[in-house]
């Protein structure tokens, strides 16, 4: 029964990935992510332009690349982040989020959150 479930899941989990990988997509010149400061409470929107490095907290996040879909700037944004916590070595998060799915790809960290809200475009 678990075998057909995760089988499926992973199945389902493919089509949709294959789905998104086929979308055109532009690139944004900046995005606006969300942070969270758990202890608190502390939320803060930050705007930041791709390539660019801000400060959050005890955090620095670097937004490589911003994308959403082609002819729709409003729409689900995908951004390209590196994060990475003053005093530690290695990265806290490195890789893609996707606005309309923070959970798929998540930062872990135990006092803080970082999502993606959208894509600047000007």
């Amino acid at each position: 029964m678990m075998r057909r479930f995760a089988l499926s899941t992973l199945i389902a989990f493919g089509m949709c990935g294959a789905a998104v990988a086929q979308q055109q997509t532009n690139s944004a010149s900046g995005a606006v992510l969300r942070g969270l400061d758990k202890f608190s409470g502390r939320v803060v929107d930050i705007e930041l332009p791709a390539g660019s490095t801000v400060r959050f907290e005890r955090l620095n996040i670097t937004l490589t690349e911003c994308r959403y879909p082609a002819g729709n700037p409003s729409g689900n944004a995908y951004a390209g982040l590196q994060i990475s916590e003053i005093g530690r070595t290695g990265a806290v998060f490195s890789g893609w989020m996707i606005a309309s799915a923070p959970a798929l790809s998540a930062m872990e960290h135990a006092r803080y959150d970082v999502w993606v809200m959208r894509c600047t475009t000007s």
